[in-house]
């Protein structure tokens, strides 16, 4: 038997079936709401499109119903809390610890370096004076960049401002950089200097509720760019001292120049991101929880390993006094608790038993579910599970993929760390260097296709390392003798070095083992394979002739 209900004006239409029959004859009223529930679902079902994942009828995602939120509305409310669950956690939990220093290690290492690379076509110049230049810029950037008074708080060398900055945006999602300039001194022929600032510090002024224009501490304009920053003059979190906090309006670009006046340093993810997530925002709980079960089950083992003996009587009275002497060895009328050891009889009244305490800790388990955890996180952090928990049990090949999949991910970030906070304080340096004529670069003021030429750069940093040397090795062999890449890039691939500062090492190492003899040898066999080769070629030259 059918029946038709009237749903939202349209006529829907549901069969009855026998259970609806048996509650229709005991409960007329109760099948009837089941009918029609079961119309209002069918027209549900019938309105919806082809993904199962937006039924909103299923049972298991009825009451899944999150909110759609641009990304300011998501991130920032939230920004606070994330930001020191994520800082407490990167403090005190191994595994978030390990993760952040594994990318800081590999992504930046002792610092990205830089190689000067400009383009001397479009700057219509020779190569060798293009050389000269590089070596002169690269000897001017190694002196800014390897003392420490490139940084304001004269603390880091250049390299260490990079590892701050880099752990800086992901234990707390973003970080800035301002570019100021101070006195110049006879050691120190710079006026350029690099400041860090904490993602804290950024913040609307006297905590103003964020609008169209401030977000975040970030002023922008109509097409979302940025204007300027507000940075409060000491941290929120400050509990030294209670000075009143100022704030320092701060604009993102010199007028003048054009150049960026702070450098903000974040992953975006979102369109209209104004401000940074920090990397371990997705398993904040996962982390957290696993961390109590590993200080449970720690604590556990540890009682367990205090080997514990009880006295069971009828009555439930103690049967030992703590004043009465003992047989344990040592024992005296003082001891306020009782020993175990080698070879003690304990007396026993009649009703009394000696029960252990056996908690079954460590827990034979507890491992494979961490590793079930830590697969999750791996993803989640797109860090392969035996690079994240630093574990090579595998075989090569699997150990090599994993080692692959990783650096794809470190080299994204490198990309992001040397584009976005290298290469805008080397341009900002640069810029300084032309101005006050330290480094002589003809048109650089004049065209900016001209200026982007002296700015051409390679910044190099740790390398992926080698399982297997030979192999590794060899390969690289293959794609240099096939044209698929160059010595310079295998080089830096391999090594991380810059292959041309080794050939005035390699050229005078060879002329000394040739002066000892040790090259002779081999240049002889060479020569004579030559002439063998040479006599074959003649004699097959001759045999056509005649």
């Amino acid at each position: 038997m059918k029946k038709t209900f009237k749903i939202a004006g349209k006529n829907v239409t549901v069969r009855e079936t026998m259970l609806d029959r048996v509650v229709n004859y005991f409960n007329p009223v109760k099948g009837a709401e089941r009918l029609h529930s079961r119309a209002q679902r069918s027209m549900f079902e019938a309105i919806s499109g082809g993904y199962s994942g937006a039924s909103k009828s299923r049972r298991s995602l009825s009451e899944y119903t999150p909110k759609t939120l641009d990304a300011d509305s998501a991130i920032l409310p939230d920004l606070p809390t994330l930001r020191s669950r994520c800082d407490d956690l990167a403090r005190n939990n191994p595994i978030a610890l390990g993760a952040i220093n594994t990318n800081v290690t590999n992504v930046v290492g002792t610092g990205l370096t830089l190689q000067s690379n400009i383009d001397w076509r479009v700057l219509n110049i020779s190569e060798e004076e293009a050389d000269a230049l590089q070596v002169q810029i690269e000897n001017e950037w190694a002196l800014f960049s390897e003392s420490k008074d490139c940084d304001i708080t004269r603390t880091l060398d250049f390299g260490g401002i990079q590892e701050l900055a880099f752990r800086s945006m992901l234990t707390k999602g973003d970080v800035f950089a301002v570019l100021p300039y101070q006195k110049q001194t006879q050691d120190f022929p710079f006026g350029f200097r690099i400041q860090l600032v904490e993602a804290e510090r950024i913040c609307n002024e006297n905590n103003a509720r964020d609008t169209k224009e401030l977000s975040g501490g970030v002023e922008k304009d109509v097409n979302g760019a940025p204007v300027a920053y507000h940075i409060a003059r000491t941290h929120p979190g400050n509990t030294l001292y209670t000075k009143v906090t100022e704030w320092d309006r701060i604009p993102a670009f010199n007028p003048r120049t054009g150049l960026r006046n702070i450098i903000h340093l974040y992953d975006m993810q979102r369109i209209g991101q104004t401000r940074g997530v920090p990397y371990l925002s997705a398993i904040i709980e996962p982390l957290k929880q696993l961390g109590r079960m590993t200080e449970a089950e720690l604590t556990a083992a540890v009682i367990a390993a205090c080997f514990t003996a009880f006295i069971k009587t009828e009555s439930g009275d103690p049967a030992l006094s703590p004043m009465a002497p003992t047989s344990e060895v040592g024992g005296a009328t003082s001891d306020e608790d009782y020993k175990l050891a080698p070879g003690a009889i304990i007396d026993l009244r009649p009703g009394e038993d000696i029960t252990t305490a056996t908690p079954g800790r460590p827990n034979p388990v507890f491992d494979t579910f961490c590793q079930a955890i830590f697969r999750q996180i791996g993803m989640a952090l797109e860090m392969p599970y035996e690079i994240l928990i630093k574990h090579y049990t595998a075989s090569y090949s699997a150990a090599r993929a994993a080692m692959l999949d990783a650096w794809k991910v470190f080299l994204k970030r490198r990309k992001l760390l040397a584009e976005n906070f290298c290469q805008v304080v080397f341009e900002n340096w640069m810029y300084e260097q032309v101005a006050s004529e330290r480094i002589a670069a003809p048109g650089y003021f004049d065209d900016p296709i001209i200026r982007k030429a002296y700015h051409g750069t390679t910044w190099v940093g740790p390398t992926r390392g080698m399982i297997d040397e030979t192999k590794e090795v060899d390969a690289a062999k293959g794609r240099i003798n096939i044209s698929m890449t160059t010595i310079a890039e295998e080089t830096a691939a391999l090594t991380g070095t810059d292959w041309e500062s080794k050939l005035p090492q390699i050229r005078k190492e060879r002329q000394i083992l040739k002066e000892l003899g040790f090259v002779q040898v081999q240049n002889e066999k060479k020569g004579t394979a030559n002439q063998n080769e040479n006599m074959k070629e003649m004699g097959e030259q001759n045999l056509m002739e005649e």
